[in-house]
């Protein structure tokens, strides 16, 4: 168990759409997400999974993404990029998520606690923020591998609210890890 970082900015929309609204403090709900966000519940709640298959169970409750790759947007040229523009719902700092394994517990402040269940898989939305955003989240490893940068999804385990400056407390799972796949 370690702490590793802190939140940076919560966030939460209760329609669709790509960004979401920042909040001085959203609630997570066990088993749902956020409270009054469009994407909690216990099945898929995005539009396009729920288009093939309603019944599939929510493994993108919470949307996480590192404020290290906003930076590193902004500094590419993606000016209108700010905590919460890509659609998360908690935006982190000093922890690398992407480098995380699956079944990794995220204890966010005093209360909550999500367990990473994936990655996100950008869609062509994000370049309606700024043209080539998608292209920017994505990369190639050395192996040609894609590699997704968007940030990471989550289901609640614990309940609680959630607020800038809290803490973020990284305990991974037992080994052998998994790496993170888009969810």
């Amino acid at each position: 168990m370690t702490d590793s970082g802190r939140v940076e900015a919560v966030h939460a929309r209760d329609g669709h759409g790509v960004g979401k609204t920042t909040q001085p403090t959203i609630r997570l709900l066990v088993g749902l997400g956020v409270e009054g966000d469009a994407h909690a519940g216990t099945t898929v709640k995005h539009r396009s999974r729920v288009a093939k298959d309603p019944t599939q169970p929510n493994l993108r409750q919470v949307h996480l993404i590192h404020g290290e790759l906003i930076d590193e947007l902004r500094a590419s040229g993606f000016e209108t990029v700010h905590a919460g523009a890509m659609g998360e719902n908690v935006t982190t700092r000093g922890v690398a998520l992407l480098d995380l394994p699956t079944g990794t517990l995220l204890r966010l402040g005093d209360e909550a606690v999500v367990e990473l269940t994936g990655l996100r898989n950008p869609c062509v939305q994000l370049d309606g923020i700024q043209p080539g955003l998608m292209s920017a989240v994505l990369g190639r490893g050395p192996d040609g591998e894609l590699i997704r940068k968007a940030g990471v999804m989550a289901v609640v385990r614990e309940a609680g609210a959630v607020t800038p400056g809290a803490p973020v407390v990284v305990v991974p799972p037992p080994p052998p890890h998994e790496p993170l796949r888009p969810v």
